[in-house]
């Protein structure tokens, strides 16, 4: 009995005499309070995708791992439409996405892309960070859709066609091109008189190279992403539509996270977008190099006579009708252009 309680002891200090290292321990991250989703369409090493992760780890520091934002590039949670399904229902809890897609839910998202609205660069951030920004994020809030304040860029959409540089507005009149299927798109395309066609982004390289369609237009970073130039000769800097981003949140959700933690992902996604904005802004000219490189030939455009055209062809006349009169003249206020 006695000799069995010694060896009781003797096992007891020798368990407590083994150090402490010998147990290891393995910290785990405490789960974030707020896991957000967000989604894109855009390529993994485009700048977007770059400063949306560069977002996401400032939020997570400074909300002390309250908040964590998932970035989703490529279309990995679904196309467009789809997504934005996701959005409004809160399946996906962000988005970034054109207004032009939106539009189909949020009419006054696609007023920033009407044809010919902006006559350069200097004239777009000052109008989507004044009034026609906030009367378009206000609209978004009418549809339980929350946008952070600074929209991002996407850039001018331009046309390549294998068969002619576009130089005057009659140079598109029958051009086989493709187009998104987005009413603003094909309703300015139709009042140029162009023959457009809708194909899947997926598949305009295929359609380019074998010309079942002859064009395409899109923002110079695409065009080169999606090696459109490769099977293209020229491109013609027509700036038809002005593209940008806005990140988008399911509004339910939004109103659920507490309004500091809101401060502090507004202000990080803020300070990314226009990180972005000189990004792209910087790459540009890299864009064309590699165009010029693979054979293409640069032109520029006069847009006045392509405004001449829309307003007798009744354009300008419908979008007013569209968008109504007050959202219209901010428009047309911001963008400083005459547009009927």
């Amino acid at each position: 009995m006695g000799m069995g309680l010694i060896r009781r002891r003797d096992v007891l200090t020798a368990i407590t005499a083994v150090p402490l290292v010998a147990a290891p321990f393995i910290r785990r991250a405490a789960a974030a309070e707020f896991s957000l989703k967000i989604a894109h369409p855009l390529a993994a090493a485009h700048p977007t995708n770059t400063r949306l992760l560069e977002a996401a780890d400032k939020i997570h520091r400074d909300t002390d791992g309250r908040v964590e934002l998932r970035i989703f590039p490529n279309g990995q949670l679904g196309g467009e439409a789809d997504t934005l399904s996701q959005l409004r229902s809160g399946a996906v809890e962000g988005y970034v996405i054109g207004g032009l897609v939106v539009s189909t839910v949020v009419p006054a998202a696609a007023l920033d892309g009407t044809g010919f609205a902006f006559s350069d660069a200097s004239k777009v951030w000052p109008a989507m960070d004044g009034k026609l920004g906030a009367h378009i994020r206000d609209a978004f809030a009418k549809s339980n859709l929350y946008a952070t304040r600074t929209s991002w860029d996407l850039g001018f959409r331009e046309i390549t066609t294998s068969v002619r540089p576009i130089k005057t507005v009659s140079d598109l009149a029958g051009l086989k091109i493709r187009v998104p299927s987005a009413a603003a798109y094909t309703s300015l395309f139709r009042a140029l008189d162009a023959a457009q066609t809708s194909v899947q982004f997926t598949d305009v390289y295929p359609a380019l190279q074998t010309r079942i369609v002859d064009a395409q237009e899109n923002p110079l970073s695409l065009i080169v992403t999606s090696r459109f130039h490769e099977v293209q000769k020229f491109c013609s800097l027509t700036n038809h539509i002005w593209q940008g981003n806005w990140i988008l949140f399911n509004g339910r959700v939004w109103k659920g996270i507490p309004d500091n933690l809101q401060a502090i992902i507004e202000d990080r996604l803020n300070e990314a977008g226009k990180a972005q904005r000189s990004d792209l802004a910087g790459l540009e000219q890299s864009y064309r190099d590699t165009m010029i490189k693979s054979g293409i030939a640069f032109n520029d455009v006069d847009a006045d006579s392509f405004r001449a055209k829309l307003k007798s062809a009744g354009y300008y006349t419908d979008m007013r009708r569209k968008f109504g009169d007050q959202a219209f003249d901010i428009l047309a206020e911001a963008t400083g252009t005459s547009l009927g």
